[in-house]
């Protein structure tokens, strides 16, 4: 899952926050140091992530993606799952995703103290650039992947990707509305977080 997801399946916190969106910033960091509460919303990152990378659908889904793009669909639906969830907000969710955003980056700005330096500058662009207002259209979805692909240090064929999806847009948002309800079940039976929704 992506940043949004993440943050979406953490508690109301800066602390967990910052643990649930960790796991993406973590090489170098010494776990001995975390607090109880980030190093608790970094195990949820790795699970919800094995949950994910590991589910009947989630293969399905990458399925929707050409041969050449194939071996790049789990970073290609790691953003749009995101989209999706924006699209399907009122799904899951009882208060407005521009309310919830608002809230994240409040918390992500209290945070930033408690973030190694590539996380700190990272999460400083989402909240300064609004990424997840972004993640609202096909085309933010399709730039935000092709500005990935560029920053892939080998030669790829990723960049394009929302070609894919465009292709099969329907299918995979019908296999994510499959998804995540049994995602967010997996996530409130966790002992290691408590959702906020």
């Amino acid at each position: 899952m992506n940043y949004l997801a993440h943050c979406f399946l953490a508690e109301t916190s800066s602390e967990s926050l910052v643990g649930n969106l960790l796991g993406d910033f973590c090489k170098g960091v010494d776990e001995k140091t975390l607090t109880a509460n980030i190093y608790a919303g970094l195990l949820n990152h790795r699970e919800v992530d094995r949950f994910t990378d590991s589910h009947p659908l989630v293969q399905q889904a990458k399925s929707c993606f050409s041969p050449q793009r194939r071996r790049f669909a789990s970073i290609a639906l790691d953003v749009l799952f995101d989209h999706f969830l924006i699209k399907n907000w009122h799904l899951y969710s009882d208060i407005s995703f521009v309310e919830f955003k608002f809230e994240t980056y409040q918390l992500l700005v209290q945070g930033s103290s408690l973030m190694p330096a590539r996380m700190k500058l990272v999460m400083a662009s989402v909240v300064k650039n609004d990424w997840f207002a972004s993640y609202e259209s096909v085309d933010g979805i399709g730039f935000a992947l092709d500005r990935i692909a560029n920053r892939i240090r080998f030669k790829n064929n990723f960049k394009g990707s929302i070609e894919d999806i465009n292709r099969h847009y329907q299918p995979l948002d019908d296999m994510f509305k499959q998804f995540f309800p049994q995602l967010l079940a997996f996530n409130r039976a966790s002992s290691l977080n408590i959702n906020r929704h």
